[in-house]
């Protein structure tokens, strides 16, 4: 059990180790943020279709996945709607940012939540290795899901400090369901390719409706979509030597 809820704390926290460099950084300046987000978005691409599908799929079918990133495409559609309007005066710890920075943080806290179920369901079937080999995959993308929640919330003028506790708040969630999943393994592991599925449309939603317009908004289109191509090989590169 130790080991389990070392796996899954380490898993969790990956979103704010990789949110620690905002704690280095002053302004950001256009070019480079469209940089940053093209390449956050090449790693958050490789992390959904070479992770999260084929994890999905390798236990459950295509109707599922289907389901499951239509479901999370809906959901994500259905609050960047209901925030178009939204004050964010009255959050006290989000006073202050426009609505696009709250979809993200909103996004990447709901994708959080089904990657820590099937983290926690791994370790609870028992299977040799299959918690570990889960909760590392899961961490390695966490970091860079951190470090852009960390780097929209500092582009807000939002201090280093509380964009590095917020962007670690959205990853920590994890560990509420992994522990969830973890005791309650034989009657939620079904649900894991749902969790998993549900996440990979919910982060394709934000990466085609978000992050991708945004880094070419200063019409900087050569550079960012090359950033994007190194975010895409450098996650791959991990997957296929460490996932």
């Amino acid at each position: 059990m130790a080991e389990a809820f070392l796996g899954i704390v380490i898993s969790a926290m990956a979103t704010g180790l990789g949110a620690l460099p905002v704690l280095f950084l002053n302004n950001v300046s256009s070019k480079l943020k469209s940089l940053l987000l093209g390449y956050a978005s090449g790693i958050m691409m490789a992390a959904t279709t070479f992770s999260l599908i084929p994890e999905s799929l390798k236990v459950s079918n295509i109707w599922v996945l289907s389901i499951g990133m239509l479901l999370g495409t809906f959901v994500l559609n259905f609050i960047n709607s209901k925030t178009e309007d939204l004050d964010t005066s009255d959050f006290r710890f989000l006073s202050g940012v426009d609505r696009k920075t709250l979809v993200i943080v909103t996004a990447i806290t709901l994708h959080n939540l089904p990657e820590g179920l099937s983290v926690g369901v791994s370790y609870g079937v028992g299977e040799e290795n299959l918690g570990g080999i889960i909760a590392f995959a899961i961490g390695l993308q966490n970091a860079p899901e951190g470090f852009l929640v960390g780097l929209y919330l500092l582009h807000q003028k939002m201090s280093r400090v509380k964009s590095l506790m917020i962007a670690t708040f959205t990853g920590a969630v994890e560990i509420v369901t992994a522990a969830i999943g973890y005791f309650l393994a034989s009657e939620v592991e079904g649900l894991v390719p749902y969790g998993l599925s549900f996440a990979a449309g919910a982060m394709l939603f934000v990466i085609y409706k978000e992050l991708i317009p945004e880094s070419q908004e200063d019409h900087q289109v050569k550079f960012p979509t090359y950033s994007f191509i190194l975010g895409l090989i450098s996650m791959l590169y991990l997957t296929i030597h460490f996932g």
